[in-house]
């Protein structure tokens, strides 16, 4: 009888991660079917790296380090917030809007497993959008990068992909179906430019480099390009206290809206 007991913990733990795994599986799988999201979501900060970091780019200078190297990393940063941002926000939205959140919710499936999922497939695509735009500029760029810091880049974004996680979730939680693509987009390019992710900061007019530190963009950026060469240093913890702010409030949102879901719910 103890034995038995003994094992229980054991059985409880696996059948938590098999439905856990499942769960990030499937949604991996249902959102690679998902042309609408995989095309731009890869694309984009593809071509406009090859545009501005490869075909214009060729072999300036911005700061010690080239502007190929330089737009790899900012562009990363661009990538990983298009996945992030989509994922989550347009996801959630039109899974809330047709019902799916409530029966996820009637089941008894872990919550945090939905969003686990979720996270799990904004970091997926994230590693290949980062892993892409290294290849772009090793191969054709003219960028040097060593495989350390190429790692380190990439854990850098993946990490970093979670404020934005939390933003989507927000997002989903607020705006209707149809309207959460168009709120991403209205939200997303704006704040990729203003954080000088398509340009350097230092070519931006003055007010938008003042107002540029408010954005958990530029804090990432800032992240991502102290991996490449570029940055200040001795400035890393002010960046992630700030995307560690940001997260928190993001998902303060999100928790607002969920509780407020709730209570119409019970209802």
């Amino acid at each position: 009888m103890s034995s038995y007991a003994a094992e229980i913990p054991q059985v409880v733990k696996h059948s938590a991660l098999r439905v856990y795994g499942t769960e990030a599986k499937y949604e991996i799988l249902k959102t690679v079917r998902q042309p609408a999201y995989v095309i731009p979501t890869l694309a984009f900060p593809l071509l406009f790296y090859v545009m501005f970091g490869i075909a214009f780019g060729g072999r300036q200078a911005v700061g010690g380090v080239s502007l190929a190297t330089y737009l790899l990393a900012t562009y990363s940063t661009f990538g990983v917030m298009g996945a992030s941002l989509f994922g989550f926000g347009a996801g959630v939205a039109m899974e809330r809007g047709y019902g799916w959140l409530q029966v996820k919710r009637a089941s008894p499936m872990p919550p945090l497993a939905y969003l686990l999922a979720k996270t799990a497939m904004s970091l997926v695509f994230s590693a290949i959008i980062i892993s892409l735009l290294f290849i772009l500029g090793t191969q054709f760029g003219g960028v040097h990068l060593s495989l350390s810091a190429f790692l380190r880049l990439t854990g850098v974004m993946i990490a970093g992909s979670i404020p934005f996680c939390a933003l989507g979730l927000a997002i989903g939680c607020y705006a209707a179906p149809n309207a959460a693509p168009a709120v991403v987009n209205i939200l997303f390019l704006p704040m990729s430019f203003c954080s000088g992710l398509w340009l350097p900061l230092q070519l931006l007019p003055k007010f938008l480099q003042r107002f540029a530190p408010f954005l958990p963009s530029t804090h990432l950026g800032q992240l991502a390009l102290q991996q490449v060469g570029f940055g200040r240093p001795g400035t890393t913890a002010v960046h992630v206290a700030a995307l560690v702010a940001f997260t928190v409030a993001f998902l303060l949102l999100a928790l607002r809206s969920y509780s407020r879901d709730d209570v119409k719910v019970n209802a």
